[in-house]
């Protein structure tokens, strides 16, 4: 008796160690939303070079005029917005059920360590549509996501360096395909944040 309730000790306070070191508010159902705006957005965005005559050239591609390129820039900010909003919402509704902060110190350095290889992302891909560079766009895109969810995922729920993983992998391969990054973008973005989201929502959620 005295040996299981030592055990049961151990186990309550490498678990409280866990939740104190580690965001775990972090929704499975965000993750399946964000994934569905994603692919609403590459449809968007396709039908939007295919109008431009994009799409239907693979080789020398006539250069994005100023009105597509704030077009396709308008679907992005959306999906990022709609995404974010979404996560906050459902991280919220999951801590507020299990009586936990929602910002504390570790949500702090998850936003952090995730925000640093995402702007750094983001400024980069800004660089290359100003130079015309629009066939690495979605592969730089899907490269620096996935480090910002492997550096991040040391402060929430470790299954998130999966997702990252993909994303790198799937952006490097990206770069040999030029001219398909869109298809690659609505992979990574869309179907890997579905299938990562209905993991981590009956691995997680429904407890």
């Amino acid at each position: 008796m005295e040996s299981n309730k030592y055990l049961d000790d151990i186990s309550q306070i490498k678990n409280m160690m866990s939740k104190s070191s580690r965001f775990i508010s972090l929704s499975g159902l965000s993750g399946i939303l964000a994934g569905i705006y994603s692919l609403i957005g590459a449809y968007a965005a396709h039908t939007i070079l295919t109008d431009a005559n994009y799409i239907a050239k693979p080789i020398n591609r006539p250069i994005l005029s100023y009105d597509v390129t704030e077009q396709l820039f308008i679907i992005a900010a959306l999906v990022i917005v709609l995404s974010i909003s979404t996560a906050i919402f459902f991280s919220k509704r999951k801590s507020k059920k299990s009586g936990e902060k929602i910002w504390d110190t570790t949500s702090k350095r998850l936003v952090v360590n995730f925000l640093i290889p995402l702007v750094t992302g983001g400024l980069f891909s800004l660089i290359l549509i100003q130079k015309q560079f629009i066939g690495l766009v979605a592969a730089s895109t899907l490269i620096f996501y996935g480090l910002a969810c492997v550096n991040a995922s040391k402060y929430t729920l470790g299954d998130v360096r999966y997702l990252g993983m993909a994303n790198i992998i799937i952006g490097l391969v990206a770069t040999q395909f030029i001219g398909y990054g869109l298809y690659f973008w609505a992979l990574g973005f869309g179907v890997f944040h579905i299938f990562y989201g209905a993991l981590m929502y009956y691995k997680y959620d429904r407890k």
